[in-house]
This record gives C-alpha cells, structure tokens and sequence, in this order.
C-alpha cells in the first residue's frame, strides 16, 4: 500500500468517524442508538420534505442507471464536456454498485439531519453549491472523467461539522469535528475533489452562521 494511498484512508477515517459523531450529536444529543433506532430519529414525522425528494431523486436515478447504463456517458464530466456537467455529474455513480450503495446508504443518513439542522432551503442549497464547485475543480484537471454525489455529501458533512463545532458544550465534543476541515485541506493538497466539496460546505455554514438572522440550528433537533 503506498504512502498516498494511506494518506486516503486516514482522511476518510477523519471524516467518516466524527461525521457519524456528529449525525448522533444532531439527532440524539450524542445518546447511544442502535443503527435501527438511529434511522427512525433522522426520518420521524414530519419527514423532511426537502431531504426525502432528493433521497428520492437520487434512488431514481440509480434505477435508471442501472437499467440503461448508457445513460452515464451523456451526464458523467469527461474530457472537453460542456461546463453543464459540472451540475450533471452529480447524478450518476460511475464507479458501479460499490459507489452507488455507498453514496444512497449516506444520503439517506445525511439528508435528513441537514436538513433539521441547516433548514429546507440551505441544505439543497450546500448540497449543490458543494457538489458542483468539486465537480468544475475536477473538470478543471483533478479528475477529469467520472461522476456521483459523494463531493456534495462531504459539503454536508462539512457544514454540519461547522454547526457542531460551534454549539456550545464540552470541548473535546466541539473539537472533533475540526478533524473534517482539517482532512478537506489535505484532500486539496492531494487534488482529491471531495477535499474541496468538505471545504465548500464548511465556508457555506460559516458564512450563513454569521448572518444576522442566520438560519442555522446551533442546537440538537429535538
């Protein structure tokens, strides 16, 4: 395994494991809950509108691939593709079922809990602007063919590492989350576009959380 490969794992562990730190924090006030118990916290009523359409969007789309795999190569980024698959390549998994089973199981986790704490409008709003400022980095030259919604998961992950961090509570509890910021910064030293979709969504809930009338919870959802 080689030194960049390893460097890979570790930034996923650093945002994989206070990620789930921060769901349960967001959810539950950080309670222990078994992974049954957990989903039926993120999606009790009244589901979130917002969250469970783009759930839906998304499972569609992975039917859709799956039936017509064809259907990847007009909406994946590739070499001298038109700026609009920037937004495009957000659809489909081009890495296959691994990718595709991922990315669902993720955003059905992450959906809903951005949505309580960011709101109806700001979490779309992240999803996207995350999503597609990695994507137009990856057309740029990082990764120039390829696609799926797992950059704008990490802008997700990202704002909502931002609110954890600045709730008030126990420090260690704040602090952990700072290790998704930290991991987006080496995934950009390393040209890796979810490095930038991180840091996309960290800067959006730090510019939201300092509006007047912010719109973001610096509270668990109840």
């Amino acid at each position: 395994m080689s030194f960049h490969t390893v460097i890979l794992y570790g930034c996923a562990a650093a945002v994989v494991l206070p990620g789930v730190e921060v769901v349960k924090a967001s959810t539950g006030g950080g309670r222990r809950m078994s992974p049954v118990e957990l989903l039926r916290a993120l999606w009790r009523r009244p589901v979130p509108g917002v969250a469970g359409a783009t759930v839906a969007a998304m499972a569609a789309m992975a039917v859709v691939q799956t039936w017509s795999p064809s259907v990847m190569d007009h909406l994946q980024r590739e070499p001298g593709a038109p700026w609009w698959r920037a937004v495009t390549a957000l659809l489909p998994q081009t890495s296959g079922w691994p990718q595709l089973t991922f990315n669902l199981a993720a955003l059905i986790v992450l959906a809903p809990t951005a949505q309580r704490v960011l709101g109806p409008l700001v979490m779309p709003l992240v999803f996207l602007v995350s999503g597609v400022a990695a994507q137009a980095v990856s057309m740029a030259g990082w990764s120039p063919t390829g696609g799926g919604d797992s950059v704008a998961l990490c802008g997700l992950v990202g704002a909502l590492a931002v609110i954890t961090a600045l709730r008030p509570g126990p420090l260690p509890a704040r602090l952990l989350p700072l290790l998704i910021p930290a991991a987006g910064l080496v995934l950009c030293v390393l040209h890796n576009n979810h490095g930038v979709g991180l840091l996309t969504g960290c800067a959006l809930a730090c510019a939201l959380a300092a509006l007047p009338a912010r719109r973001l919870s610096t509270t668990p959802a109840a």
